[in-house]
């Protein structure tokens, strides 16, 4: 992949059509360029939805993905990259701003914008204050026979100190409905700017004709309390999306690399290149993936392993961008940088999932796109209907249409889903388990029964060749020159324990069974008891995993080795059942293994010998039973039975996050976050139904109560402030949850 560099003074909120966009764009495979865009401007799902269906009609867009949390456009397209500006003139034209996304300027842009909400909720505070204080004299006055001069000259003091307040405070609202309206489409905004210019403009006709009815301090408390709502949404939203833009932020930083002459230089990450040389002071964080060549130090990887305890680290250890070097200096040779380092990557992968379409996310856009029709109708109709049929007058019926304009705005109902995903996702991560579907949650969340594979799973994955006196020099040679094709943890095993040996060429891998190398004596193979052709008879193999190598006119060899549980194992396995789970094992190995590991970590129903095809034939028997199973497997050599259960989780080394095909891939040496990620899950699930079950009750109490006339549009405001700030701080409890350590999770 091929990055160009963006400049680092471009503005995020310079007009669009001044910003080189294809400086942004990266290139992909297949003639796919990619770009990520922040834009400003979305605030409900029907937003969304607009930009989505707008750029897919667009020729070569391969995809248009919009996340309404954090506000972020993923662009991907066949052809030129030059495209870009093309794409996002686009998104221009429908009313919205959009900006290269960088997590730097990002975080400076919300900086920006909501201290421009705080300006503009402190005006219009001060104004609402004293407009109230001001037609409270009013009302007191015609209780006690106030004069008329005297009521006009106070409603002109209103007018006076409410209309500049209410240009000013309403910009937020003004700005959007405007740019939609440019855009030929109308957003959440216009009907609430609608309401706002509606209450001010009546209430100043009624003071230029001498009436008794103004509603400044109405027009200007709604606004206020509009803000309120705005403010603290821009806030729970920040919350939301912190995680991926916070680990982005650790990695852009200077870097200090040695030039040819040997001398230290602080370069940008972006200008690193594969093979120099940095340097890393303790106490920095590292901003590059790299080999330690020089140094020893403890390493803090809790940003990408999710574990506490630091990492002893030397030459030829290899190091990621993002960890923190706690006790001396390193120098590193660089192997990756910017775009290309395992944080970078872990972020692209978390931000894939929230750009997803989740079942619950597609329906809530569906309704929310609704809205503007809906409600325009509603108001309409509840004017009409006052006027005509009410015997109201036009400005009570105008007031009614007003207060329903508010309080349908649907903007919980949008928040309901986004909001949960993306503090569950970041909870994960946190806790070294990154989700990489965007359906993961619901389906995890519906799992009845855990399907373990053995090896590198329930097992720690680091077995140890037994050394016996019978061992062959000649075959452990052989079949580590075999073993160098695959990635199986025994294939590891047997490189580790032998004399440094070339990689066989054309070696073949059977999953699930083996390796061959064909020869003219014969196949030469290395595997399992059935692949090379050995009889179980006699053997139990209750004394540790094995291969066998088989060659023709040799006897075959043995190579036993010790795998031990992972440390938590049993403990995992006892908290999935008191969670009412069923829990299962499934394993190529031997039974006389399988049946050893199994009794060990307290798990009574067990298969042996099972390839990928039997795996999955399993897996589909219980599926249909109706069971939902969740697979958990090193995902690297049987993806077939990954993708055949609901869902699919699995334990990688860092190195391996992108490869495995698992759902959910978790890294550490412990089972814990099996549990972690099903309760998050599940718990996530729970919130999704609350939220849209508090937006739905909002919706049914407050539309026919603001249409019967008994909501003011002051309430109107509160309440449709209150129902977003509800749903949102319903999703934050989700993240405020503190983490347990992993034993107190598994005892629960």
């Amino acid at each position: 992949m091929t990055v160009a560099a963006a400049p680092d003074d471009t503005p995020l909120d310079a007009d669009p059509s001044a910003i080189d966009f294809a400086r942004f764009v990266k290139s992909g495979d297949e003639g796919v360029s990619s770009l990520t865009l922040v834009v400003d401007g979305i605030h409900c799902g029907a937003c969304v939805a607009r930009i989505e269906r707008a750029l897919g009609r667009v020729a070569g867009v391969v995809s248009a993905r919009v996340n309404l949390t954090t506000r972020r456009l993923h662009l991907a397209w066949r052809g030129d990259p030059s495209r870009a500006a093309e794409l996002a003139a686009v998104v221009t034209r429908l009313g919205f701003r959009p900006a290269p996304y960088d997590p730097g300027r990002v975080d400076a842009a919300a900086e920006r914008r909501e201290r421009d909400l705080l300006r503009a909720l402190a005006v219009a505070g001060f104004a609402a204050g004293n407009v109230m204080l001001l037609s409270v004299s009013v009302w007191a006055g015609d209780a006690s026979g106030m004069g008329v001069a005297t009521r006009e000259l106070l409603h002109w003091v209103s007018a006076l100190i409410a209309l500049p307040a209410i240009v000013y405070a309403g910009r937020p609202f003004f700005h959007s409905a405007l740019a939609a309206l440019k855009g030929g489409h109308a957003n959440m905004d216009l009907p609430i700017s609608l309401a706002v210019t509606l209450a001010a403009g009546m209430s100043l006709y009624q003071t230029i004709g001498g009436g008794g009815d103004t509603y400044f301090d109405s027009a200007i408390t709604l606004l206020f309390f509009l803000l309120i709502g705005r403010y603290l949404d821009s806030r729970a939203r920040g919350k939301a999306r912190a995680a991926a833009e916070h680990l982005l932020a650790l990695g852009a930083r200077a870097v200090t690399v040695l030039d040819g002459d040997g001398v230290a230089v602080t370069i940008a990450p972006e200008a690193v290149i594969p093979g120099m040389t940095a340097l890393v002071t303790v106490g920095e964080r590292i901003a590059v993936d790299g080999r330690v060549v020089d140094g020893v130090s403890d390493v803090d990887g809790g940003l990408i392993t999710g574990e506490s305890v630091p990492v002893a680290v030397g030459p030829g250890e290899q190091v990621f961008a993002g960890t923190l070097n706690l006790t001396a200096p390193l120098r590193l040779e660089v192997t990756a940088a910017g775009e290309d380092t395992l944080l970078a990557e872990i972020v692209a992968l978390m931000e894939a999932a929230e750009q997803g379409r989740a079942r619950y996310v597609d329906l809530a856009s569906r309704i929310a796109r609704l809205y503007v029709p809906v409600v325009h109708a509603l108001a309409t109709v509840t004017f009409l209907g006052w006027l005509l049929f009410m015997d109201a007058s036009w400005q009570g019926a105008l007031i009614t249409a007003i207060a329903v304009l508010i309080v349908t705005c649907p903007c919980a109902l949008a928040l309901a889903v986004p909001v949960v995903q993306v503090i569950a996702g970041g909870r994960l991560f946190r806790a070294g388990i990154l989700l990489k579907s965007a359906t993961a949650l619901e389906r995890l969340a519906a799992v009845d029964t855990v399907v373990f594979d053995k090896t590198g799973t329930l097992t720690e994955g680091v077995p140890a060749l037994l050394p016996t006196d019978t061992l062959d020099d000649d075959a452990l040679a052989l079949a580590a020159s075999l073993a160098a094709a695959s990635r199986h943890p025994l294939a590891r095993a047997l490189i580790r324990a032998a004399p440094p040996v070339a990689a066989a060429e054309r070696v073949r891998e059977e999953p699930g069974q083996g390796l061959e190398l064909a020869t003219g004596r014969g196949p030469i193979r290395l595997g399992n008891r059935r692949w090379c052709g050995v009889s179980d008879q006699g053997d139990d193999g209750g004394d540790g995993p094995e291969l066998l190598l088989a060659r023709p006119g040799h006897d075959p060899v043995r190579f036993v080795f010790r795998d031990r549980p992972r440390a938590d194992a049993a403990l995992v396995v006892a908290a999935l059942k008191a969670r009412g789970l069923r829990v299962g094992l499934l394993s190529g190995d031997r039974a006389g293994v399988v049946a050893a590991v199994a009794a060990a970590v307290g798990i009574e129903s067990w298969h042996a010998e099972h390839g990928p095809a039997e795996k999955c034939a399993r897996l589909a028997e219980l599926a249909a039973t109706g069971r939902r199973v969740v697979m958990i497997d090193d995902g690297l050599n049987d993806a077939p039975a990954l993708a055949a259960a609901a869902a699919s989780m699995s334990p990688a080394a860092a190195a391996d996050i992108s490869q495995t095909a698992a759902d959910v891939v978790f890294q550490g040496r412990r089972l814990a976050p099996v549990v972690e990620t099903l309760d998050t899950a599940r718990r996530a699930d729970r919130l999704v139904k609350q939220n849209f079950g508090l937006a739905l009750v909002y919706n049914a109490i407050t539309v026919p109560l603001a249409i019967a006339g008994l909501v003011t549009p002051l309430i109107a405001a509160v309440a449709m402030s209150a129902s977003s700030l509800a749903v949102t701080g319903n999703a934050l409890r989700l993240g405020r949850r503190r983490r347990r350590s992993n034993e107190r999770v598994v005892h629960q």
